[in-house]
């Protein structure tokens, strides 16, 4: 964080983002959104303090089913921590200093593997149940595991969500649709050279990236949202 403050970037709101991908907003050069997945406790007692010293939003995608549970979707291997996500109460306490809570689903599905029906109970349900807690409305989504077809697209547009964040790779531009946003992946085991590596200089779409460009591209020449409802076009994290 003290490298994008001492760097000259220009740390954004979400919804800021969003207005400047649209023409609305004009973005300086060195603009970024950070996000953060599943909501986990640690992001409270590590992550916010130093956010708030820096004065820099952020958003945190929350699974509404699994609040104040140990993360239990991965495989289970010796060794491999299971650490405690957020609370009900604490994620309130997040948004009271105002961090933004969007959803990452209701129960961490792939939702590219489910159904439409299945999807839209993740989606929809997921929605409804951090706006009933929150007492505001939800209208960012991060797809669990990076995993969405066209389905899952028309889906979160009609549920109501404005945004939906991704694991292609690359950075946004007005070429990407609201709903298929690319995010840069920051990992454990990045350095601060590697950090500033990714954000300052690997800025090339990834081919998924290119390929669900193209996709939306043609729903949108199309003129209807329904043109997203057909073909098998799915992807999950891929690194």
């Amino acid at each position: 964080m003290a490298f994008l403050a001492k760097g000259g970037f220009s740390v954004l709101s979400l919804d800021q983002a969003l207005a400047g991908l649209r023409g609305e907003l004009r973005l300086k050069p060195r603009s970024v959104v950070l996000t953060f997945d599943d909501g986990y406790r640690n992001f409270r007692e590590h992550a916010l303090p130093v956010l708030q010293a820096y004065g820099f939003p952020a958003v945190v995608y929350a699974i509404s089913g699994w609040l104040g549970r140990r993360m239990a979707w991965a495989r289970h291997e010796p060794g491999r921590l299971e650490p405690e996500l957020l609370s009900a109460a604490q994620l309130r306490e997040l948004q009271s200093a105002g961090v933004c809570v969007g959803s990452h689903g209701l129960s961490h599905a792939k939702l590219g593997e489910l159904d439409a029906d299945a999807q839209l109970r993740e989606l929809e349900g997921s929605r409804k149940a951090l706006q009933d807690l929150l007492g505001s409305d939800v209208r960012h989504l991060c797809y669990p595991f990076g995993s969405f077809n066209r389905a899952t697209v028309s889906l979160a547009g009609e549920v109501g969500y404005a945004s939906a964040t991704t694991c292609l790779r690359g950075a946004a531009t007005p070429a990407d649709h609201p709903l298929v946003l690319p995010r840069k992946a920051i990992s454990f085991g990045d350095s601060l050279a590697g950090f500033a590596w990714k954000v300052v200089v690997k800025n090339a779409p990834k081919s998924e990236l290119v390929r669900w460009r193209a996709v939306m591209a043609e729903a949108e020449s199309a003129g209807s949202p329904s043109a997203l409802d057909s073909g098998e076009t799915r992807t999950e994290c891929i690194e």
